[in-house]
């Protein structure tokens, strides 16, 4: 068995706690299957069999629901859980260790020449349903929580949340088990809320002033 397919099955095995044994992986698990055809589509394509590499991806898509183009750069024990809705396009690159879960897209927006995806650090989750879109880096041990639209780079040991995601800092590496994908705030939503309750308190002023102007005024 290759180190590669190693890495992947013990990555697998160790974040994902409803694989019970190597063989199940191996045989049901779609990530194992897509990152396994994306490395002999990445082969061809480095060997100028574009036709070929091409093919292999897209048999690996209507297998798995996973489209990695055969030119992105994957490294080794990165789980994509679940995976169905993953998109992964031409000049995206992936660190090691990385988490990706269903619904991901590391794309483009459609503005960019030449490097046109993301470039992911090591040790990186990114959460359901998740897009991260344009030619920056996402560093080392970042968290991009569920949902987020990433259109800038994220610094190492941040998370990313809301759309547009907005950074909160978070000091140190967390392992990946320790990612709430449901209870981190949206800082936007919190902006929201304080002028909602400015607005309210300026609205209270104004009808005491008014009420004061009526208690003192007549003809």
């Amino acid at each position: 068995m290759s180190s590669y397919r190693k890495d992947l099955i013990q990555a697998i095995m160790e974040r994902d706690p409803a694989a019970r044994s190597a063989v199940e992986v191996r045989l049901l698990y779609p990530g194992y299957k897509a990152l396994m055809s994306h490395r002999r589509a990445n082969w061809c394509f480095r060997h100028n069999l574009k036709f070929l590499a091409r093919w292999i991806s897209e048999r690996a898509k209507r297998r798995t629901g996973i489209e990695i183009h055969p030119a992105a750069k994957i490294g080794r024990g990165v789980l994509i859980d679940h995976g169905m809705g993953v998109v992964i396009g031409e000049t995206a690159e992936v660190g090691d260790g990385c988490t990706i879960y269903q619904g991901v897209t590391l794309g483009g927006t459609g503005k960019d020449t030449g490097k046109r995806h993301p470039t992911i650090g090591s040790n990186v989750l990114i959460g359901s349903g998740a897009k991260v879109l344009g030619p920056f880096t996402v560093g080392d041990n970042a968290r991009i929580a569920a949902g987020a639209v990433v259109l800038q780079e994220i610094p190492a040991d941040a998370t990313a949340v809301g759309v547009p995601a907005r950074v909160v800092r978070v000091a140190g590496q967390v392992p990946h088990g320790e990612l709430d994908q449901i209870h981190y705030t949206d800082p936007v939503e919190e902006d929201i809320t304080i002028l909602q309750a400015q607005i309210r308190c300026l609205q209270k002023r104004l009808d005491m002033g008014g009420m004061e102007n009526t208690d003192g005024g007549g003809i």
